[in-house]
């Protein structure tokens, strides 16, 4: 059982609104669109590489794509 990643993203809602499809999206990042629904869904984290890609195709910063919520117990200096 694959354990889901604590990162999420926004790329459903930019694909939608860029009019592309999980196919035609893929595609232009060199994945199958088995890879892209599960990185939607949360299920997967991309490398670093295939993050900045995603966000290159929308012309986002790669904090418009994914967000990680913040630690519990943030340390400070």
């Amino acid at each position: 059982m694959v354990k889901p990643t604590k990162v999420t993203n926004s790329i459903r809602v930019l694909r939608e609104a860029a009019g592309l499809t999980q196919v035609e999206l893929a595609r232009r990042i060199g994945v199958t669109r088995q890879t892209l629904i599960a990185i939607e869904q949360g299920r997967y984290s991309p490398t670093l590489e295939l993050a900045f890609q995603i966000a290159l195709v929308f012309g986002v910063g790669l904090d418009d794509v994914f967000q990680y919520p913040p630690a519990e117990h943030a340390q400070t200096d």
